[in-house]
């Protein structure tokens, strides 16, 4: 355990290395920027996963989920061939 010097109100208070940790003074959070750009990457993240083509819903019926999944299995199986013909080409040179 440690202290950090809360960005709020500018005294020290115990932390313990977790983003959400609350200051002891003020009651604010001692992450400052750090959590609010971990906040909006989550967010990033999130909205990345709904935004794949293959994303399993809740609301999807059960012939779209077994689609999705077998596009799912099929996208793995390309990418593996892609990239093993990328690395057996960057190989062969040298």
């Amino acid at each position: 355990m440690g202290e950090k010097k809360c960005p709020h109100c500018g005294n020290w208070s115990k932390w313990t290395t977790d983003i959400k940790d609350i200051c002891e003074h003020c009651g604010k959070s001692l992450g400052g920027r750090d959590l609010e750009y971990h906040e909006s990457r989550q967010k990033d993240i999130q909205a990345n996963k709904e935004q794949w083509i293959f994303h399993i819903k809740d609301t999807d019926n059960d012939l779209m989920k077994g689609l999705k999944k077998a596009g799912n299995f099929f996208y793995t199986i390309y990418m593996a061939i892609i990239t093993f013909l990328a690395a057996l080409i960057a190989a062969l040179p040298g």
